[in-house]
Order: structure tokens, then sequence, then C-alpha cells
């Protein structure tokens, strides 16, 4: 009997027998639709062998990663079917009972993938020290963002952001992630007051494009700080080929250690998905001392839904944790707001970009899928498998609203309580200075 046959029932007690999809295994057979648009193959019975040791969404990681299963066609598409089938309200769900596990028993002995648990790829990493300590949080960074400057320009095309773009029109060939990545930019800045003469810290700096923007069209000076050795090293080149680095810093630093304020405003643009909730007070009061009276901060961050946290020792079959954010840690819009006025913040202005992120993340898989081979080449297959389906499943959380993006504006009040702030929010949009075009 071929290999489908025997995985047929395991599928029929898990997902129910009408599949939206085409499964194929690593003899030739298949099930589903022969026209489906969405084929996910297993290249081989250690496949088998990862789901059965961790049969979660960490054993079906190792199995993509490593290429021993492999999912063709629109990959959101793919997921947007699999969670279909899995959640009970929209389709049959996956029911684990002892149907489903006598169906995995029989189906791994027939098919002879009994055995140790397979080596996890190397792209999965386990950090060892004190969670959010300043050497572990330095590598951590290090896992996600020291992948090689060229592959980021891959994914991320010549904006060089790496947070969610904010799209004016719809995406389309006259309007593209360029555009909407310099207009989110924009929109920090106008939000942040930014003027000639005013003094900037981006923490999380990334490579450098906001402090580039900032200085070189709202006449700001600016400190960008970074845990990422290759991000400063491009962002300074960056700086330097604009003929900005009297106006601009780049440092590699933890922002618990800036010493310098004051600032006028302080920008975190996707950086607080980085600080855990043990660490969110002394984030929100260590910039309250950084700025000035009546100076902005732009928290720009991810959140989940309400609810308790997770794990506070990290998810142990979390693909995200292992191979995506080590030791990233979302939290709830209202967490963020509390937390910021517990510190003395004053929050002025709260905008959910959540749609904007779907497109944003739709353009960086297109981007990854078109330049897959030199994505290859410039890091691993695996390296290239993890971010692919990382961003496809984000974009799955930020459209089904599991996963958020706010930007949180707030103010540091001057004496008396006094904001500076326009009456309107109409004013508060408007840019102070004169962006140079």
């Amino acid at each position: 009997m071929d290999a489908a046959a025997i995985l047929r029932p395991l599928v029929d007690a898990a997902l129910g027998t009408d599949l939206p999809l085409r499964v194929e295994c690593w003899d030739g057979s298949s099930m589903g639709s022969p026209d489906a648009d969405v084929v996910v193959r297993f290249a081989s019975r250690r496949a088998l062998r990862r789901l059965a040791w961790a049969p979660n969404e960490l054993g079906f990681a190792r199995a993509y990663v490593s290429g021993d299963v492999e999912i063709d066609g629109d990959l959101l598409d793919a997921l947007t079917r699999l969670e279909a089938l899995a959640d009970p309200e929209r389709g049959p769900g996956v029911r684990v009972g002892p149907d489903t596990t006598a169906a995995v028993v029989k189906a791994v002995l027939r098919l002879g993938a009994l055995g140790p648990p397979p080596r996890p790829p190397a792209e999965e990493i386990r950090l060892s020290g004190r969670r959010h300590a300043r050497g572990r949080d330095a590598k951590a960074v290090s896992h996600h963002y020291d992948v090689g400057n060229d592959f980021y320009a891959l994914v991320l095309g010549p904006s060089m952001v790496y947070s969610c773009a904010y799209f004016e029109q719809e995406p389309s060939p006259d309007y593209t992630l360029q555009d909407a990545q310099c207009a989110k930019l924009d929109l920090v800045a106008h939000k942040l007051g930014l003027a000639p003469g005013m003094r900037l810290l981006d923490v999380g700096c990334g490579w450098g494009s906001f402090v580039i923007q900032a200085a070189r069209r709202y006449g700001v000076t600016a400190v960008g700080v970074t845990l990422s050795e290759e991000q400063a090293a491009f962002a300074r080149a960056a700086v330097a080929s604009h003929g900005l680095a009297d106006r601009v810093e780049i440092r590699v630093q933890d922002y618990r250690d800036v010493p310098d304020g004051s600032y006028d405003a302080i920008a975190s643009i996707g950086m607080a998905e980085h600080v855990g909730l043990s660490q969110l007070d002394e984030y929100a009061a260590h910039l309250h001392t950084l700025l000035s009276p009546g100076g902005r901060l732009l928290n720009h961050a991810i959140s989940r839904r309400p609810g308790p946290p997770g794990d506070p020792k990290g998810d142990k079959t979390s693909f995200i944790d292992r191979y995506v954010f080590p030791d990233g840690e979302l939290h709830p819009l209202a967490t963020v707001v509390d937390v910021l006025e517990s510190a003395g913040f004053e929050v002025r202005d709260v905008e959910s970009l959540r749609e904007h992120y779907v497109d944003t993340l739709r353009a960086w898989v297109a981007n990854l899928e078109q330049n897959w081979d030199q994505a290859v080449r410039l890091s691993s297959a695996g390296r290239a498998r993890v971010w692919r389906l990382y961003m496809a499943g984000s974009a799955l959380g930020f459209r089904s609203n599991r996963l958020g993006i706010n930007q949180v504006l707030a103010v540091k009040p001057g004496p008396g309580g006094d904001s500076g702030f326009p009456r309107t929010r109409t004013g508060l949009l408007a840019p102070a200075g004169r962006p140079e075009r």
C-alpha cells in the first residue's frame, strides 16, 4: 500500500475528509484534489518522525525548515486553509482524540518512521542565561538581525525598513512598498513634531533609515542605537553616503545604557517587542528620563490580544521563539499604555496599522520568493524557509486580528502640565519642519 493510503486515516481523523489542498508523499502517491492550488509535500519519512516527536507547531516548523515538508503555491493561502481546518468555528477542527492517536501510531509503524528524534535544523536556537539580561538580549538580537545585510536588502527592498509600512494608497506598481515605508517614516516624524534644531533618539534604529530621513528632511540631529554590529556598520555607511556624519551618530549600545539626555523626541519603532514584561517598567522609565520636558515618545510595536501572558520562560513549542525572535514578548495595547502613563508620560494618540502590516508582509514575502535562489546563497535554504514561514504566518495573524500593531504617541509634560500639542489631530499630523523633497 502506498504512503498516501496509509496516511489517509490519520488525515481524516485529524482534519476531516474534505481537504482543500493536495498532499503528496515521498513515494509519489497523493491525496486531495489533483487541481488544488496548494500542495503540501512530505519529502521523506523523517517528516513523520519529526511530527511524532513534536506533534505541534514546533514539529511542523522543524519539518518545513529542514525541507522534510515542502509547500508549493501561495504560502499565506496554504496557511489560511490549514487554519480553517484547525478552527472548529470555520472548519471541522483538529481532533486529537483516541482515534487520532491510534492513527498516528499505526501510520508511523506501517511506514517505518520509528526512530529517535531527528536533530533540529541548524537555524533553531535556544539561549542560556537570565532572560533579558544584557548579554542574552544581545545574542537574541544578533540571531535575528545578523543574518546579513544583503539578505535583508532582498527582503525589505531599498527602504531597508523592517517594520510596518503605511500604505496611503492600495499597493500597486505605481504605489510600492518603498513609497509606503517613506510615508511611515514621515508619519512618525510628523507625530514627533520634528523640526530643525531638535535632538532625536532612535531606539533600535535598524539600518538607519529613520534617523537619516529625520536629519535630511526635518533638520534634526540624531542618535541611533542598535545591538546589531551588522546593522550599525550598514547604517554608518548610509549616514556617510548622505553627508550626514556630522548630524547623525550610530551606536552599538543597549538602550538601558544611553546616558546622554536630554532629547526632544524619541522614536522606538519595532523595538519594544524585544523588551520583556519584566523590563517594561524600566524601559518606559528610562526613556522618560532621557526626554526633556515637552518631549515626545513614539512607541511603534506589535501587540497581542488581551489575556494572561504566556510562559515567561518562553513557549517550548513556539516556532517564533526558537527560530525568529528568541525571548520576544508581545504585550496587549492596554499594558503598554498603562506602563507609559505610570512612568509619567501622558498618552496623546493611539493609531492601529494592523491592515497595513498585512500588505507589508505580503510585499516582503513576494520579494523573498522573487529572489529565492539569491536569498539561499546569501544565507541557507533553512534560513530562507524560516523567513518565508514566519512572514506568511504573521500576515495571517494580523489579518485575523490575533496580532495588532499600534503607534502610541506620548509626551513628557512640561511645567504646569503643558503638552505643547496642537488642538486637533489634523494639526498633529501636519509637518512641523520644512521637509526637503
